[in-house]
């Protein structure tokens, strides 16, 4: 794997939390060919990442703003946040959004009522559950 150096990159994407969601996310953005960059905080998270993945690393803690700024967030046009826990996903969608200003935030939440502390702020907000169970009723020939 890479380590981050993607100054001359246009359309950044940043992958904050490298558990089983956003490796998932990570190998299917990297295979899509985007200019993608993954923190997590253990770099034996990156190991879930497969074998062709192509995008960049870096090892840190997501609410340091020195380590998203290594991770060239200033200049990200997308930021998915999916660490497994909600305070850290709300802080670094607030960063991402009053700080930086990075055009599309999407923020993993496991609790629905934690949805209110970015009313306001233009993010997007993905409920594993709700998407599980979702796909649960499609499949079974019900409607959302």
């Amino acid at each position: 794997m890479k380590k981050a150096n993607f100054t001359g990159l246009k359309n950044k994407t940043l992958v904050v939390g490298c558990g089983q969601l956003g490796a998932t996310i990570a190998n299917k953005f990297s295979k899509e060919g985007k200019n993608l960059l993954i923190i997590d905080e253990s770099e034996h998270a990156f190991e879930q990442l497969s074998e062709d993945f192509s995008g960049y690393t870096i090892v840190g803690e997501c609410t340091d703003l020195e380590v998203l700024e290594q991770a060239y967030i200033k200049t990200c046009k997308d930021i998915v946040i999916v660490t497994g826990d909600d305070s850290i996903n709300v802080l670094v969608a607030t960063i991402a959004k009053k700080i930086y200003n990075v055009p599309n935030v999407y923020v993993r939440l496991s609790d629905p009522d934690n949805e209110v502390l970015l009313k306001g702020l233009g993010v997007k907000v993905i409920f594993p559950l709700e998407l599980s169970f979702d796909k649960f009723n499609l499949m079974r020939g019900g409607s959302k």
